[in-house]
């Protein structure tokens, strides 16, 4: 049988189960800790099946994502010399853990935003702000955001454009993930810049 095929059927006996916004939840929390697999091919044809719960899925898809986050700066703030780096070499992600950490150095939230909105692994993000000891009511206020922006923004494109949007997905994610990291992160450091103007 096709992958597609296969993929299709799993996708119908998930939308079909009364526990779908739940194992969403999960398939999330998965998916921010070790899934390789991006959640929106997921989660868009189970919106466009679901138009109603829009933002119940958005909701259970962010919960998710932040408990993982949580769990990842843990890590970081815990075990990083053990779990922690085992976990960024496993994952392959030295040269994104090396290159962020002067970003988040200099940035902090920012840095957290703008990751959580771009096409980059927010691992990183989380192994870092627990390892420097950033202020965690900080770090899930960025999380929040970064993700809030991902999912709701994509209930918000299903429900006013419907099915369709997930071929739009496919072909435009890196661009339109660059486009609004990049926009997140000029609008944040011209706040930035305001505020120490100000100040």
């Amino acid at each position: 049988m096709p992958t597609t095929d296969r993929t299709q059927r799993w996708l119908e006996r998930l939308n079909r189960s009364r526990h779908m916004p739940w194992l969403l939840g999960v398939l999330s929390f998965l998916e921010t800790i070790i899934l390789p697999v991006p959640i929106e091919l997921i989660l868009i044809p189970l919106m466009a099946a679901n138009r109603e719960r829009l933002w119940r899925l958005a909701t259970v898809t962010t919960a998710g994502c932040l408990l993982a986050s949580l769990l990842g700066y843990g890590v970081g703030m815990v075990l990083y010399q053990s779990l922690g780096t085992w976990f960024i070499e496993a994952m392959g992600m030295q040269n994104a853990y090396q290159g962020f950490q002067g970003f988040f150095d200099q940035y902090g939230f920012i840095a957290i935003l703008t990751l959580g909105i771009l096409p980059i692994p927010f691992q990183v993000a989380m192994i870092t702000a627990g390892l420097s000891g950033y202020p965690i009511a900080l770090f899930v206020l960025a999380a929040l955001i970064a993700r809030g922006i991902r999912y709701y923004g994509l209930a918000w494109l299903v429900w006013r454009f419907g099915p369709k949007v997930e071929a739009q997905w496919r072909r435009h994610a890196l661009t339109t993930s660059l486009m609004a990291g990049g926009a997140v992160l000029g609008l944040a450091l011209a706040m930035q810049w305001l505020a120490g103007r100000v100040l």
